[in-house]
C-alpha cells in the first residue's frame, strides 16, 4: 500500500505542475486515436451498410472477416504494420516506420472492424418498413444511406466510441510501429510501459489515471447511449 500512496502523491504532483511530457504523450494519444477513428469511421459506416443492406457472393465471409477483426490482439496488428513499413516491406519506400502515421495505419487496421461490424447489426436490425418507406419515396442511393445511419445513429455511435476505446489504450501497435520514441511517437500506453519498467511509478500512475479517466468517459457514454436504445421510443 506504500508504494500505491506514494504513486498517488507522485502521480497528483505530475498531473498539477502540468509535466510537458505527461501532456505530450496525452496529445498524442488523443490526436492519433481520433484521426485513425475518424478514418474508419469514413471507411466503415459504408462497408457497414452494405453489408447489411445488399446480398451478393461472399457476403456472410466479409461479415465474419469483420467479426474476427473485433478480436484481433493489437499486437498482431503491429507486428503486421511493420512488415509493411520496414525497408524490406511492401510501403517501405515510404518511410513511415516509427512515425505516428504509422500507428494511426496499425490503430486504423483496428478500429475498421469494429465499425464495419457494428454498423452492420445496426442497420440489419433496423425495422423493415424503414427502407421500403425509403425506398417508395424514391430517396436515392445517399438519401437512403443517410436514412439508414440517422435511424441506427445509435448503434453507429456505439461503434464510434468502442472504436476509440480500443485505440486510444492499446499498447501493442504503438509500440511495434511506433517505436516509443521520446517526443515523437510516445503515446499514454507506450509511456506508462517505459515509466513503470524504469521504476518511475508515480509518472507511470499519473499517466494511467488521465488513460482512465479517458476510457471512463468513453465507457460511460457507451452507457449511455446503450440505455437509451433499449429505452422504447
Amino acid at each position: 500500500m506504500e508504494l500505491l500512496w506514494e504513486g498517488l502523491s507522485e502521480a497528483t504532483r505530475v498531473l498539477v505542475s502540468l509535466d510537458p511530457l505527461v501532456l505530450g504523450a496525452t496529445w498524442r494519444s488523443l490526436w492519433v486515436s481520433s484521426l485513425a477513428v475518424l478514418l474508419a469511421t469514413g471507411l466503415g459506416l459504408p462497408l457497414g451498410t452494405l453489408l447489411a443492406r445488399r446480398r451478393f457472393a461472399g457476403r456472410s465471409l466479409l461479415v465474419l472477416a469483420s467479426r474476427v477483426g473485433m478480436a484481433t490482439p493489437t499486437v498482431f496488428l503491429g507486428v503486421l504494420g511493420y512488415a509493411l513499413f520496414s525497408r524490406r516491406g511492401p510501403l517501405g519506400v515510404a518511410d513511415l516506420l516509427y512515425t505516428p502515421w504509422a500507428i494511426v495505419f496499425g490503430e486504423l487496421l483496428l478500429a475498421l472492424p469494429i465499425t464495419i461490424s457494428i454498423s452492420h447489426g445496426a442497420v440489419a436490425a433496423l425495422d423493415p418498413r424503414i427502407p421500403f418507406t425509403a425506398q417508395t419515396l424514391g430517396a436515392g442511393t445517399l438519401r437512403r444511406w443517410l436514412t439508414y445511419l440517422s435511424e441506427a445513429r445509435i448503434g453507429v455511435m456505439l461503434a464510434v466510441l468502442t472504436a476509440f476505446a480500443r485505440c486510444v489504450t492499446e499498447l501493442g501497435i504503438a509500440m511495434m510501429v511506433g517505436g516509443n520514441i521520446r517526443g515523437h511517437t510516445r503515446t499514454l500506453a507506450t509511456a506508462i510501459a517505459l515509466e513503470t519498467g524504469k521504476g518511475e511509478f508515480g509518472r507511470g500512475l499519473a499517466m494511467g489515471l488521465i488513460l482512465l479517466l479517458v476510457a471512463l468517459g468513453v465507457t460511460l457514454a457507451i452507457a449511455t447511449l446503450g440505455r437509451q436504445s433499449r429505452e422504447p421510443a
